[in-house]
C-alpha cells in the first residue's frame, strides 16, 4: 500500500513538473497572446502562431513599421459578423515584404499575393469574396505549398 502511495505521489509530482514546463503561448506586440493556426496543403499541416486583429484600428495599423515575420508566425485579420466581400490590401508603412492570403468564412484559401511590395500603397485585391486574411513573411506560402483551394484551420473559420 505505501509502495502504491509512493507511485501516486511521483507520478503527481511529475505531471506537476512536466505541466510547469509546457509550452506557452507566445504574446504579440499589443501583450495579446497568440493563437494556433495551421495551413493544410498537399505537403503536410503547416502551423503558426498567429496575432489577431479583429477591430478597426488593429486591422488598420497589422504589420506596419514592424520588423520580418518569423517563419512559424502571422497576423490573421478577422471581420467578426460581417459578411464575406472582396477585399483589398496594401503596404503601406510596412518595411518587409509579406504573402497575404484571403480566405473565405469556411477557411478555404481564396487567393494568394506573394511577396507583397513593401511601403506600396498598390491596392492588392483579393479577386473574390473573403472575411479572414492571412499575412506571413514574404515566401513562406510557397515554402509550405499553399494554393487557392487549401483549407486554414482556425476557429474563426466555419468548415
Amino acid at each position: 500500500m505505501v509502495d502504491l502511495v509512493r507511485r501516486a505521489f511521483s507520478a503527481g509530482l511529475m505531471a506537476l513538473a512536466l505541466s510547469g514546463c509546457a509550452a506557452k503561448a507566445p504574446v504579440g506586440v499589443n501583450g495579446e497572446p497568440m493563437q494556433r493556426l495551421a495551413v493544410v496543403t498537399a505537403s503536410g499541416e503547416h502551423a503558426f502562431w498567429v496575432e489577431i486583429a479583429d477591430d478597426e484600428p488593429e486591422r488598420q495599423r497589422g504589420l506596419m513599421f514592424r520588423p520580418p515575420l518569423a517563419d512559424d508566425q502571422g497576423m490573421l485579420f478577422q471581420w467578426p459578423g460581417e459578411p464575406p466581400r472582396e477585399q483589398s490590401f496594401w503596404m503601406r508603412n510596412t518595411p518587409s515584404s509579406l504573402d497575404i492570403l484571403y480566405i473565405d468564412p469556411k477557411g478555404q484559401i481564396v487567393s494568394i499575393a506573394s511577396h507583397a511590395t513593401p511601403f506600396s500603397e498598390t491596392p492588392i485585391p483579393s479577386n473574390g469574396a473573403a472575411n479572414g486574411v492571412l499575412e506571413l513573411r514574404a515566401g513562406r506560402a510557397s515554402e509550405i505549398g499553399a494554393k487557392p483551394g487549401d483549407k486554414v484551420l482556425h476557429p474563426y473559420f466555419k468548415p
